[in-house]
């Protein structure tokens, strides 16, 4: 069965679409089957995955290939069971997989809080909330996947709660900023909140087409990513930020989460301020990701666009960016391999 891993904060750019495209390719190059999931509704992954030349066409050729598609038999309680998401595979990358966005998904939350009010009586609103598990991994079932990604809306809403507490583990990117910061404490108030209600509905959706799975979801740990360096270390400026950041996840977000049941045994974890891998900013790499669709680390020399000394350089810090992401990806097999 797949391992699904939420991108979740409710703090926007803080690059969970990046992370999600980069951890999943990096993944895949691991040979791990990777199952991407587009459910922000701004479409970003979708439209990096895609690129430019496929993007608005997709939406023409394929109008059902797409996550709302996917759930709309049991928001519009038709009296058939959800089927697989016909899913894209990846440009280059053979053991990865998108099932796309829709700008539209949002148009299920009103539905969606509804059914939050735990009603014993409707049963088509007790099938809401779990749906999103059951679509999802009936989909990465059929791809055979090893993980699915999740990415996930910069909000508190109805969808990141369905999906949050019903994946197996979720990751906190960030930024070296103070909003970051603002937003972990709020996260430390937030989580638990969603899992206490997920304890309750659990039990009273049990009997739904699609309950919700019986799991609580587990703190993978945090990403820190866009941050200056200087001789390869973060700046001063940013790393202050970075170890107030890390204070704050390690005394205030992790003994929430610890109280809520949502950490991993002891011993798990591979630092003790909960970061998986700090990520420093792209710079002149990022326009060259944003063109041709890959992650900074896959790009090839051509799409580099330099030669001679320049390109050199671009290569090294290309190389850089693969390590971190190895890295990165190594941990997360090793943190989750027992799970």
């Amino acid at each position: 069965m797949a391992k699904s891993i939420c991108m979740f904060n409710h703090k926007g750019g803080v690059s969970k679409t990046t992370t999600s495209y980069s951890l999943g390719w990096m993944l895949a190059e691991k040979g791990k089957r990777v199952l991407l999931v587009d459910a922000d509704s701004q479409c970003n992954l979708t439209s990096i995955f895609l690129g430019e030349d496929r993007f608005e066409q997709f939406y023409i050729d394929s109008p059902e290939g797409n996550l709302k598609s996917g759930l709309s038999p049991a928001f519009a309680a038709k009296p058939v069971m959800l089927e697989p998401v016909e899913c894209v595979p990846a440009r280059g990358n053979d053991n990865l997989l998108l099932l796309p966005g829709s700008f539209e998904l949002s148009e299920y939350e009103v539905s969606l809080g509804v059914s939050f009010t735990l009603s014993e009586t409707m049963i088509t609103l007790k099938n809401l909330p779990g749906s999103f598990a059951f679509l999802i991994s009936k989909t990465a079932e059929k791809y055979s996947a090893d993980y699915v990604i999740i990415d996930m809306n910069p909000s508190l809403s109805a969808i990141n709660q369905a999906l949050l507490v019903s994946c197996n583990f979720f990751v906190v990117p960030t930024a070296p900023d103070n909003f970051s910061n603002m937003a972990v404490r709020s996260l430390a108030q937030v989580l638990p909140k969603w899992e206490r209600w997920a304890v309750r509905a659990r039990k009273l959706f049990s009997d739904a087409y699609y309950p919700l799975p019986n799991r609580t979801p587990r703190f993978l740990g945090t990403l820190i990513q866009g941050f200056n360096i200087r001789k390869g270390q973060p700046t001063q400026a940013n790393k202050e930020i970075i170890d107030r950041l890390c204070d704050t996840v390690r005394t205030t977000l992790v003994d929430a989460l610890r109280s809520a049941g949502m950490l991993l045994p002891d011993g798990v974890y591979k630092s003790d301020d909960y970061c998986l891998a700090q990520v420093p900013d792209f710079q002149s790499l990022n326009a060259a990701y944003q063109t041709y669709g890959v992650p900074v680390f896959a790009l090839s020399d051509v799409q580099l666009r330099y030669v001679g000394t320049v390109l050199e350089q671009y290569k090294q810090t290309r190389s850089r960016f693969h390590a971190v992401y190895s890295q990165l990806a190594e941990t997360v097999i090793d943190i989750t391999r027992d799970e």
